[in-house]
């Protein structure tokens, strides 16, 4: 794995290197950032209920991660970020111009390298970057008068975050010629434990005392976005959480005394504790199915992230 997870980074580097100096340096400005690699190591370790080393598997990894990081700097964008992997964001750095076409060039060559992998290939790749626009436009637009808070926010976790990790077990399994029915249920699994991965951080950023979820505790609160452990007291009539539900619908963007009393709060409300219930189903949910596949040390691969994405909370 760790071999070709060194092979999907040279790939990646090569293949956003332009002729153009400005957009080469823009395009692997995130690229040499770093990050997990998350979407590409589950197509390399889908690919094992098959052949790994099909032809097909290192360059849709380097789809996926593609896709991914051209995400980011719109991303950035849209939220007028400063840092993004602790360095300056392509938005800060450059300007927001070049960052969206930055993104707009990452989107364009994993579209060239999907050419090659075939019009199925092709077909899943926009479907999924279908549900990544439409999560992102959601998330924007907020829920409806008459819709359900939470349901929402689960859809947009679902489109905006689990869709691409779903296509990265895709792509590894398929590619990689295992059984369909195999196929599908990687996709599946892949799709909960991409939810069960954003509950996670979403219940990190409140619960966490450092920078362990990749950004400074109390961002989502500070910037107005409701996760899961906010719609659970949102949800509630208790009189005693009175204050916190009116601090959840205050805007803390600019009030840090008013922050760091929503934080306190919330950390130490049961939402916390059902939050983290909600984790572990997504997690078990996602192990139920990968109980299904053959018995290969993938599978006990997959059936550890399960555990990562639920013992990450503390």
């Amino acid at each position: 794995m760790q071999q070709r997870l060194t092979a999907v980074e040279d790939h990646l580097l090569d293949t956003v290197r332009s002729e153009d100096t400005l957009l080469t340096e823009a395009s692997r400005h995130l690229v040499e950032a770093g990050g997990k690699r998350f979407r590409p190591m589950l197509v390399l370790l889908a690919a094992h209920f098959g052949d790994p080393a099909a032809p097909g598997v290192i360059p849709s990894a380097v789809v996926v991660e593609l896709t991914h990081l051209a995400t980011l700097y719109h991303d950035d964008v849209m939220d007028e970020a400063p840092l993004r992997r602790g360095e300056l964001s392509a938005n800060s750095r450059w300007t927001n111009t070049v960052a969206i076409l930055t993104g707009d060039y990452l989107f364009a060559r994993a579209s060239d390298l999907l050419a090659d992998l075939g019009p199925e290939s092709v077909r899943i790749q926009a479907r999924t970057f279908a549900r990544l626009v439409r999560g992102q436009i959601q998330e924007t637009v907020g829920p409806g008068p008459d819709a359900d808070p939470l349901k929402h926010y689960l859809q947009v976790v679902a489109d905006k975050t689990a869709s691409l990790i779903a296509t990265s077990g895709q792509f590894g399994a398929m590619l990689a010629g295992a059984p369909p029915h195999v196929v599908d249920t990687v996709t599946s699994a892949c799709e909960k434990i991409g939810v069960a991965f954003q509950l996670s951080d979403d219940i990190l950023d409140i619960a966490s005392e450092s920078d362990q979820s990749g950004k400074t505790p109390g961002t989502d609160l500070r910037e107005g976005i409701r996760t899961l452990p906010v719609h659970h007291v949102l949800a509630g009539t208790d009189p005693a959480d009175a204050r916190l539900r009116d601090l959840l619908r205050a805007d803390l963007s600019d009030d840090d005394a008013l922050h760091a009393e929503a934080l306190t709060l919330l950390r130490a409300h049961p939402a916390m504790a059902r939050a983290r219930a909600d984790l572990a189903q997504w997690a078990e949910d996602a192990r139920t199915e990968l109980r299904t596949l053959p018995d290969v040390p993938a599978r006990s691969a997959f059936e550890s992230l399960c555990d990562y994405v639920v013992s990450r909370t503390g």
